[in-house]
Formats: structure tokens, C-alpha cells, sequence
């Protein structure tokens, strides 16, 4: 299902680090996979990247997305003793954060490290598991034993990520650290590089943009989008699957796992390029599942819908299990039909698409 060279580039998306606002490194795996079947390449001051397809300037402009920074920690302060304390980027979660290896990245490479955790039987609860950590309690281990020979490897302000991981739990399903979202950018490439053997079929101009900094706020889509001013926008990120114990589906919705990419109604998701993605769906016999959005959709959709005079905008998620983890897990079969969804929606454009709600 995925030749050599695909699964070569998805590793090294994935076990790039990504850090928001520390996205250079995983920004360089996706430019230079995208630049050989790219006609143009456009960065920012940010570092988001862009890779275009021009058909003609005439033409109508499609925008695919997909945000390129993960969670991590940050150095917030060392102590006299050595010990590096951290401080969240993103929407991390400090209860999974303790008895983990991570690696801290300076200006000259990497350093690992733990995080600490007592040992249950030094705990003052020996049921297990201990009081609920906060980010100020959370620290990491770096094998030094004084403030001087922690400062000659890390400073305050290097960027933190638990180890590299990606592994095949079988055929269809893989595990990662940073699936959200770096597996929106292998999506969004993959959809570019399967237009560009098309182009004498395509009516459309086409750029595809691996943002950042969205896990604090989607500064990136906001810059990129405002610069390229495209007509239309498809949107893909990930969002939970929410078939696993301990989920009430009456409040979160019903997302499965493997049952095909979901669509987002409602919020900056444009009504009728929604039931354009559905009726695309439909005749290329794509399996897809349905959200309902309340007020925001919490992805790059809600800061590229509204610039300047508005573009219509659909958000195609990806079902991912555990979330903000370090063990994240998504279906390769969903990954391939997001990716076909995307490149039909592309390929069913006119030269002068348009989407509006009258």
C-alpha cells in the first residue's frame, strides 16, 4: 500500500522533531520531500512552508493544509543540583509527563534525559500513583549533580520532546509521538505529489502549506493564508477516535477508528463545500464518518476561513487514538483514504470554483 520512498519520507516526518515554535528541523523533512515534484517553493518569516503547483495565475486557487508543529516541554529553570525544569508547549499533559526519556534540543544537537518520578515506596500514598502532578513539579534527569554542569549542556528556553517513536502495530496500524500532526503533512504531500502526475487533468492552482505554531494558536495558517489569499481551503487534521474505553460518545460524538476520514460540519466548515466533500465521497465509494462542530473546530479551520473577505474552508480529520501523547495510533487505511478524498475534491474542481451559500 505504500512504496519504499513513501514510508521513508512518513519515518522521517514523524521522528523529526517538531516543537511549537522550534519547527525548523521538521519543516526541512517536509520541504525537501515536497521541492521534487513542487513548481515553486515559499517559506516565511515563521518558517511555515509552502510548495505550489501552477496551473495558470488565472485559475482558481485551492489551499491544502496541514500544521507541521507537535507538543513538547520547554527549560523553564535548573536548579543548583542539576535538575532541568520544564514548562508545557502546547496543550501537553503533565499526568502522562513523569518516568519518560526525552530529549532536550540545544543549539549544538540533543540531550537526553528522564523525567523523574519517585518510587512508589517513597511515596506518602503507597496505593500508587501519587498526587497529580503539575508542570512546576515535573523535572528531568540529565545525569549531572550541579547547576554549572547542567547550564554547559542545556539553557532555559530549549525545547523538549519525548523520544523518537514510530512503529507498526501490525499492517494497517501505526504508532507514533507526534502523529498530531505530523501525519497531516505526509497527507498533504502525497495529495501534491499525485496532482503533479496529473496536471494536464487539473484545473485548479494548487499549494499545499505545512504550518506552525498551531498547538498555541494558528499563527501559521493566519500569516500563510493572508499571503496567498487562496479561494478555497481543505483542511486536515487530526481529531479523536473515540472507540476506546472510558469515552462518552454522547458528549464527544462517535468517531471509529479505520472507518474512514470524518467530516467537520458546522463552525468556519462552509456548508456547501462540505456537501461538495460528501458527494465526492459518495461517487468515488469513500468511506467517511461525520462531526459536528459547536463553536470552534480547535485546528487551523478557524484561523484560515475568515481572512480577509473569507475562504471557504472544510476541515478532513484524520480518527486518532490518545491524543497529545506519546503513543498516538492512527489506521495507514485512514490515511489513504483521506489522501484520495483530498486529491478527488482537487481533481473535481473547475478552472473558476467557487463555493457560496446562496
Amino acid at each position: 500500500m505504500m512504496n519504499p520512498s513513501e514510508l521513508q519520507f512518513l519515518e522521517r516526518l514523524l521522528t523529526t522533531p517538531s516543537p511549537t515554535g522550534y519547527e525548523s528541523e521538521g519543516v526541512k523533512v517536509w520541504k525537501q520531500y515536497t521541492e521534487q515534484f513542487s513548481d515553486e517553493i515559499i517559506t516565511d518569516a515563521y518558517g511555515s512552508c509552502a510548495a505550489r503547483l501552477q496551473v495558470a495565475e488565472e485559475h482558481s486557487t485551492v489551499l491544502i493544509e496541514a500544521h507541521c508543529d507537535e507538543i513538547g516541554m520547554v527549560v523553564q529553570h535548573i536548579s543548583e543540583q542539576g535538575f532541568v525544569y520544564v514548562n508545557k508547549l502546547g496543550g501537553s499533559d503533565s499526568t502522562i509527563a513523569r518516568a519518560k526519556k526525552v530529549i532536550i534540543h540545544n543549539r549544538n544537537g540533543q540531550v537526553s534525559g528522564v523525567t523523574g518520578n519517585t518510587a512508589i515506596h517513597l511515596q506518602t500514598n503507597k496505593n500508587g500513583g501519587g498526587k497529580e502532578p503539575s508542570w512546576k513539579d515535573i523535572y528531568v534527569d540529565i545525569g549531572v549533580s550541579s547547576k554549572e554542569e547542567a547550564l554547559e549542556l542545556v539553557q532555559i528556553g530549549d525545547p523538549i520532546t519525548y523520544e523518537a517513536s514510530f512503529e507498526f502495530l501490525n499492517d494497517d496500524i501505526i504508532t507514533a509521538r507526534a502523529l498530531d500532526n505530523r501525519i497531516g503533512g505526509f497527507i498533504i504531500a502525497e495529495v501534491l505529489r499525485k496532482l503533479s502526475l496529473e496536471r494536464d487533468r487539473l484545473a485548479v492552482n494548487v499549494i499545499a502549506v505545512n504550518s506552525v505554531q498551531e498547538e498555541v494558536g494558528g499563527f501559521g495558517a493566519r500569516m500563510m493564508t493572508y499571503r496567498l489569499d487562496p479561494d478555497i481551503a481543505l483542511v486536515t487534521d487530526v481529531t479523536h477516535a473515540t472507540d476506546t474505553p472510558g469515552i462518552d460518545q454522547k458528549e464527544h460524538g462517535t468517531v471509529k477508528l479505520a472507518a474512514g476520514p470524518s467530516i467537520q460540519h458546522g463552525g468556519a466548515n462552509h456548508p456547501s463545500l462540505v456537501r461538495y466533500l460528501e458527494d465526492v465521497a459518495k461517487s468515488k465509494e469513500i468511506h467517511i464518518q461525520h462531526e459536528a462542530t459547536s463553536v470552534r473546530t480547535g485546528t487551523d479551520t478557524d484561523s484560515i476561513f475568515y481572512q480577509k473577505t473569507g475562504v471557504p474552508s472544510a476541515l478532513i480529520s484524520l480518527p486518532l487514538r490518545y491524543m497529545h501523547s506519546p503513543v498516538e495510533i492512527c489506521s495507514l487505511q485512514d490515511v489513504h483514504a483521506l489522501i484520495d478524498l483530498m486529491y478527488e475534491a482537487v481533481m473535481g474542481f473547475t478552472k473558476d470554483q467557487t463555493f457560496t451559500v446562496h
